[in-house]
């Protein structure tokens, strides 16, 4: 008591007592209503409620709501394009034909690709559209009821592209821009202001983004034609607007305001509906924003050595500027102006006509020798494409990028394992693949790639029973 008293005095016990009591039971409070927070962590309730989810089965076909999108941050391309060789795509395999929509993830960053090819190509490009641009570019009217207008999927695509070539590849394009609006619909990518023009450093080239067509300028700044494609109140995808400028074996003004199907079954591709048209059509539909896809597919051309045209072309005409028919196959199709285009259809017509005959009559030998060129490892060229699938944030439009390359096959010859591969590939084709790659135009060459493979067998470079590749290379 002597210690206590020493504290307190008696008059105070009473008060003091009651603080304690009143602190044990606070304490005791905090302390259960800690426990039966970490038991509520611990134990979670029946049914937890559930985040929305954007689901593309919930949206009507043909309806889209603008959808903002995060951006990935692009890390600027290391090498300028004058010193990247184009990328060898072979994608072609040994044994069987295989018909597959072959799609890969995209990495954002490698959406689209420029390399030293991109000077000629866009002076090809540049030549195309001033002499015959409205044949070549185009936006397709809105279809009452079906589908829209490809005009704001046009611009839309015009600025994505502005916004990624600026970043990706800084050294070759620069952009002037807007102050930042209010309006975050008014400006660009990660909050910046709008995109006023850009300018393609290396050809001292400026384009108005405000003034221009929007698929002209989109299509003079990259290697890549382009179809934008808008899905209808059908369900159905259809190209509203594109710029198609070296297909070299179709012609965009045949297809603008046809749904995906029509596209491919009006010009005879092989196997479409039967292998092709289910799953293109239901990827399409289910295309993410954040997920572009990429493919590759090839053709073989044969093309005519400038210095055997007769007569020689005239100065400033489509092949003087494009001796390699990059732009249009003319040796494989002949005129680009017809009304009523079928691909290769005059060699397809010289060679059924020599079928109907007997093969040793004068008359078959003529018809046979009209069908090409000589097929050489000179006048054959593999023609690759790089496709990649994109779906853009604000129109829901789906941009299905196209880059075309060309190799001769001299050169495809010195390459280890590609001539027996691409032998074993064309030889692959069924009857209606061969005759719409206009396969009797150059299978003269075959016997020279398989000479060529066992000499390379021979040799060591390749093995006989190596029949695996790394696919698309």
């Amino acid at each position: 008591m002597a210690v206590f008293s020493s504290l307190a005095s008696s008059n105070e016990l009473p008060a003091i007592a009651a603080l304690v009591f009143a602190v044990c039971v606070l304490a005791y409070r905090v302390w259960a209503k800690r426990s039966q927070s970490r038991e509520t962590q611990r134990t979670p309730p029946a049914e937890l409620p559930e985040k929305p989810k954007v689901n593309e089965k919930d949206r009507a076909p043909g309806e889209w709501t603008p959808v903002p999108f995060d951006y990935p941050r692009l890390e600027p391309s290391k090498e300028h394009f004058s010193r990247v060789k184009p990328i060898p795509y072979r994608p072609f395999k040994w044994g069987d034909y295989h018909v597959t929509m072959g799609i890969r993830p995209l990495p954002f960053d490698e959406w689209i690709e420029l390399d030293r090819d991109f000077p000629q190509v866009h002076k090809v490009c540049e030549y195309r559209i001033r002499t015959r641009g409205d044949r070549l570019v185009g936006v397709h009217p809105a279809q009452p009821g079906i589908v829209e207008s490809g005009h704001a999927a046009a611009e839309e695509f015009m600025y994505e592209l502005a916004e990624y070539l600026s970043r990706r590849h800084p050294d070759v394009y620069s952009v002037t821009r807007h102050p930042v609006s209010k309006d975050p619909n008014q400006n660009g990518w990660y909050g910046e202001g709008r995109i006023k023009d850009i300018t393609i450093i290396p050809f001292e080239e400026t384009h108005d983004l405000e003034k221009e067509d929007p698929l002209k300028v989109a299509r003079m700044l990259v290697q890549e034609d382009f179809a934008i494609m808008l899905e209808g109140t059908d369900g159905r995808y259809y190209l509203q607007s594109g710029a198609v400028v070296i297909a070299g074996s179709w012609r965009v003004s045949d297809k603008l305001g046809m749904p995906l199907e029509d596209i491919h079954t009006s010009g005879n591709v092989p196997q479409y509906q039967s292998k092709l048209q289910m799953s293109m059509e239901r990827y399409f539909r289910r295309l993410p924003l954040d997920k572009p896809v990429i493919r590759n597919n090839y053709s073989v051309q044969l093309v005519e050595e400038p210095e055997a045209r007769v007569p020689a072309p005239a100065p400033g005409s489509l092949l003087d500027v494009d001796p390699d028919e990059l732009a249009w196959a003319a040796t494989m199709n002949g005129s680009e102006d017809g009304d009523d285009f079928e691909r290769a259809k005059h060699i397809n017509d010289a060679v059924d006509a020599a079928n109907a005959l007997d093969g040793q009559t004068e008359t078959a030998r003529y018809w046979k020798a009209r069908t090409t060129t000589p097929a050489t490892p000179k006048t054959v060229r593999l023609r690759t494409e790089r496709q990649t699938l994109r779906r853009l944030p604000r129109t829901g439009a789906i941009v299905f990028t196209i880059r075309v390359y060309q190799t001769p096959f001299e050169e495809l010859m010195r390459e280890p394992g590609i001539p027996g591969r691409i032998a074993s590939a064309i030889r692959s084709w069924p009857d209606d693949v061969a005759r719409y790659k206009a396969r009797d135009a150059y299978e003269g060459v075959l016997p020279l790639l398989d000479k060529c493979h066992a000499e390379q067998i021979e040799q060591g470079l390749v093995s006989e029973d190596q029949k695996k590749s790394n696919f698309p290379f």
